[in-house]
């Protein structure tokens, strides 16, 4: 429906809630669509459209490019993206992830981001993805990229929500992290036909999908005029909790999300302020049900998805001053050892002469880089600062 001339998703979820699936929907009559709410001019393009045949190529193209469509009215359509006001009524889907899990957190920001904005990215990423979440973002430059790659260092699932067809890599520089993306499990999605273009206009209306997706919405850094705040808004008009890293009030990378923590978004230090805010709403929230038109049920998440809520209820539980697990501090005592044995060294060194699996030597890589004991250099290069 999308297709026919001012059709957009609202419409398309009227009609869809109204007489079910679009092959019913296109065998009306224009009175009778317009019977519905929808404009006459609208309903008179919907009545006669015709030109499937484009269609039909693109939905035998989509199996060549490892992708799938997702209708709105299909058990696997997420259910948090279903709530919305104007949720797309297909996705794109390339790669193997489900989308019916419920415990989606977006990590996004500046493109032109700081050294320390693209490492609390990072962190983030690594830490929400290592504790069973889904890590969602956009996959453009600068925090973006770094929230993706996070959560793929802690060998956890990623989206990355497109303003392009799902087989056009925008930018171009992070195809082989859109490939990672797929290969570790995620997926690249998009409301978009393929072979789409990254127009300018496509973005806005891409951050619906990408807040919509999600229990709530984490701003990293953010300009006075950014498109994360186009996010944010969205987010707060979709009923999601939103979080912002503050910032310095010296750079202007910072304003946009220093004035979201002004209007009320939650402060962002670390993992924790996000789970313990979230937790209350994840605890009401059983396995999801489905607003489709059918009966057919919405499969539960996964089971990494238990092990989130099994997380979400230990941080909730244990004590404020609780101490860090032992051994923590002598890991880290390794690391810095292995490092005062050469200039640099690069993570997988790391990662083989620490005997600690990787995910626990990212994590405290981070946060010795962040107490200003590590610097990293380009490359996954490390040494001691």
């Amino acid at each position: 429906m999308r297709r026919a001339r001012g059709v957009g998703p609202r419409t398309c979820k009227l009609l869809i809630e109204k007489f079910g699936t679009p092959e019913k929907i296109f065998q009306l009559s224009s009175d009778q669509i317009a019977a519905a709410g929808v404009p006459r001019n609208t309903a008179h393009s919907i009545a006669e459209f015709r030109d499937f045949e484009p269609l039909e190529k693109e939905l035998c193209e989509l199996p060549n490019i490892g992708a799938r469509l997702v209708k709105w009215t299909d058990a696997d359509y997420p259910p948090n993206l279903r709530q919305i006001a104007d949720p797309p009524p297909f996705l794109f889907v390339r790669g193997t992830a489900t989308l019916t899990d419920n415990t989606c957190i977006a990590i996004v920001g500046a493109r032109a981001a700081s050294d320390i904005g693209r490492r609390m990215a990072q962190r983030l990423g690594l830490e929400l993805a290592a504790k069973g979440f889904t890590v969602v973002s956009g996959l453009a430059r600068g925090i973006d990229g770094e929230a993706h790659q996070g959560a793929l260092d802690a060998h956890g699932r990623t989206l990355a929500i497109l303003g392009c067809g799902v087989d056009v890599i925008y930018p171009a520089e992070h195809r082989k992290l859109a490939e990672a993306i797929i290969e570790g499990g995620g997926a690249l999605i998009s409301e978009l036909p393929i072979g789409t273009q990254p127009l300018a206009e496509n973005f806005p209306t891409r951050n619906r999908i990408l807040s919509g997706l999600c229990l709530g919405v984490v701003i990293v850094e953010a300009a006075e005029k950014s498109g994360s705040l186009i996010t944010a808004r969205m987010a707060l008009e979709q009923d999601r909790q939103v979080f912002a890293v503050p910032g310095s009030p010296l750079s202007g990378k910072t304003r946009g999300s220093n004035r979201l923590l002004k209007e009320g978004a939650k402060l962002v230090e670390c993992v924790e302020d996000v789970i313990e805010e979230l937790a209350p709403q994840m605890a009401s929230r059983a396995p999801a049900t489905s607003r489709m038109p059918s009966a057919e049920p919405v499969p539960t998440p996964p089971t990494s998805n238990i092990s989130a809520s099994a997380e979400v209820a230990r941080l909730v539980q244990a004590p404020i001053d609780a101490k860090a697990p032992e051994g923590i501090a002598d890991s880290s005592i390794t690391i810095l050892n292995n490092l005062k044995e050469s200039e640099r060294l690069h993570v997988d060194s790391i990662i083989e002469s620490s005997g600690l699996n990787a995910q626990t030597v990212l994590r405290l890589l981070l946060e010795l880089e962040l107490e200003g004991r590590v610097t990293q250099h380009p490359g996954k290069l490390f040494s001691l600062a």
